[in-house]
């Protein structure tokens, strides 16, 4: 048994891993069980769940992610969601299905908070841009070059800290890594993060839509509508209701709220992600991207120092990425500026 200093016979970290044993589900992951890549002195505090999720909160990256886009660009409107906020959305959207489903509520809320870690500046159009210049200089063998979900994972392995990484469980990495729409997580608080940052963005980006002018509530499909509900929350509220009803060793919706789900998805891209309007700023950006990494890619000892140190393993191309895809908006815009916009002479007298 772990020497503690509690008045108790077993410390904190001791107890929860009992609790765990007693309250969750026969298919939830138990933090007792977790692994990482180089093990370290246990907290006896905090499990290794509870660890992670503390080390993704206490990241640069983490920070970084309240000036990052999550659709519209720089919005005048501070009620306008950012990548932060879209990551607080998933977050409490995933922890309400675990919870109920009695699955690990830590490893949820730890793969949540890290799952977009990786996410470039202007949002998915930054990434599509950084996809684009490498498939260019580099072989991907038919894959894409730049995926946000792998960058998330490349940040806490290696990028924060300086190159020695977070050193994370397998379990967050893993959910980290397969949270996106082709990907299949190992637990079921891994599916359950998957099924959750598709229902925060495809409501909260209707929202933002509306709030902008380019959606009106009476445009939505109505088989969705009739569904889900016609206010953010009612859909919101139904899908997790779904969810919760139909999964049992498999995180799943019923065969109508899936089609409505995938409608309303299908139909956010058609009318508001790739609408004309809104890609006019999105190309300027994308050239911000192209711009930044021709650049560093010309001049890699303009990258700082803690990037420099990538070149060696992973070539110039890649460094040029990591670090561009670790920059705010406003960083890239104001680099940008920097880097090729003149500035006014001013003569003294």
């Amino acid at each position: 048994m772990m020497k503690n200093k509690y008045s108790h016979e077993k410390c904190p970290r001791e107890i929860t891993f009992e609790n765990e044993k007693s309250v969750l589900s026969e298919y939830a992951c138990f933090s007792g069980n977790s692994k990482r890549a180089r093990e370290e002195t246990p907290c006896p505090l905090r499990t290794d769940f509870q660890r992670d999720r503390d080390r993704i909160i206490h990241s640069n990256s983490f920070r970084r992610l309240k000036h990052k886009t999550q659709v519209f660009l720089m919005p005048k409107s501070e009620h306008f969601r950012t990548r932060l906020t879209h990551t607080l959305e998933v977050s409490q959207i995933a922890r309400t299905i675990a919870r109920v489903l009695r699955l690990n509520e830590d490893l949820t809320e730890a793969i949540a908070l890290g799952h977009d870690l990786g996410h470039t500046p202007f949002g998915h159009d930054g990434e599509r841009a950084l996809d684009a210049v490498l498939r260019s200089v580099t072989t991907c063998d038919g894959l894409q070059c730049f995926r946000h979900n792998e960058q998330s994972l490349q940040v806490v392995d290696i990028i924060e800290k300086d190159g020695a990484g977070l050193n994370l469980t397998e379990e967050v990495r893993d959910g980290i890594l397969n949270h996106g729409t082709s990907g299949k997580p190992r637990t079921l608080e891994g599916q359950i993060v998957r099924v959750s940052d598709k229902i925060a963005y495809i409501n909260h980006d209707i929202e933002d839509a509306i709030r902008a002018g380019v959606l009106h509530e009476q445009d939505l499909p109505e088989f969705s509508v009739k569904i889900l509900g016609d206010t953010k929350n009612k859909r919101i509220t139904a899908l997790i209701n779904s969810i919760i009803i139909n999964s049992t060793d498999e995180i799943k919706y019923d065969e109508d709220t899936k089609k409505a789900h995938d409608e309303l998805r299908s139909f956010l891209f058609e009318n508001v992600y790739f609408k004309p309007e809104i890609n006019t700023e999105k190309d300027k950006a994308r050239f911000v991207i192209e711009t930044l990494f021709n650049y560093y890619v010309k001049s890699p000892a303009k990258l700082p120092d803690n990037y420099r140190i990538f070149i060696e393993n992973h070539g110039i191309f890649r460094a040029a990425a990591d670090f561009i895809s670790g920059m705010t908006d406003d960083y890239a815009i104001n680099l940008f500026n920097e880097l090729y916009v003149p500035k006014q002479w001013t003569v003294y007298n």
